[in-house]
């Protein structure tokens, strides 16, 4: 199997959009860990700003592992940390729901695993194709999925942003989570649903295919911000610049398994 010693070229943004009196979302870009992330407080609950800033410093707080299996657990073992920490806030809160949606990029010796829990997005830009790597935790998507729902029926259905799972609810929170190589040249898109609703994954693959990632997170802001911004809006995009590439015994992530 191949195994590719990969760099990345990273480039990221965020705003507090048009509507909105303060931004909830946060992330994080740690390509020395091998780790990105992007967080989304949960609106219209107390302390959106603060859920998401636990669950990124929980991440932050991940050094450089020695293997994609410890990788694996020191972000699963962060994500369940940042979890009971909002759920204790939440009780001193009066028994507030105090959550966040999280989206986790991690890469080790060539591999990916993408790890989420809610309706922030991850991305992957290949052979001239993009993916939606991630499946949203949400209610509208539960439909689409059991046939209830067209996909063009969800565009205007009342429930559409309501999610269905995100840290800081649940005693263990659900995670979900994919995993294979990494090709060079391989883009990922880390987002908060505040670029979806406004922006076409069409034409995030344009603009990631056209520049460089910084520049293609500033141009899908300023995109966002011309539809009108009525949420707040973060995203990372990285891409895989490869340095050399040997052979590898064994499939990283591969043997993992999330706590549900």
């Amino acid at each position: 199997m191949r195994k590719v010693q990969a760099s990345f070229q990273t480039g990221a943004a965020s705003h507090v959009g048009l509507v909105r009196g303060r931004n909830e979302d946060n992330y994080l870009v740690r390509p020395e860990a091998g780790i990105w992330a992007v967080a989304d407080g949960m609106g219209g609950h107390d302390d959106g700003d603060v859920a998401s800033r636990t669950i990124i410093e929980a991440l932050q707080s991940i050094d450089a592992p020695n293997s994609a299996d410890e990788l694996l657990s020191l972000c699963e073992n962060s994500i369940f940390e940042a979890n009971s920490r909002l759920k204790e806030l939440g009780r001193q809160h009066g028994d507030a729901i105090i959550g966040t949606t999280v989206a986790v990029l991690l890469v080790f010796d060539g591999y990916f695993a993408c790890i989420w829990c809610g309706d922030s997005r991850i991305y992957m830009v290949r052979q001239n194709t993009i993916a939606q790597i991630s499946r949203d935790h949400t209610e509208v998507q539960d439909l689409i999925a059991r046939g209830a729902l067209t996909a063009k029926e969800a565009e205007t259905w009342s429930g559409r942003n309501a999610i269905t799972r995100a840290i800081g609810v649940l005693d263990c929170p659900e995670l979900e989570m994919r995993s294979g190589p990494i090709d060079v040249g391989d883009v990922f898109v880390l987002c908060t649903d505040g670029l979806t609703r406004h922006v076409q994954d069409s034409e995030i693959f344009r603009v990631v295919t056209n520049s460089g990632p910084q520049t293609a997170c500033d141009q899908l802001i300023q995109l966002t911000l011309d539809r009108g911004a009525f949420d707040n809006v973060t995203l990372i995009v990285t891409r895989c610049d490869a340095e050399s590439a040997t052979d590898a015994d064994d499939e990283a992530f591969a043997r993992a398994d999330l706590r549900e």
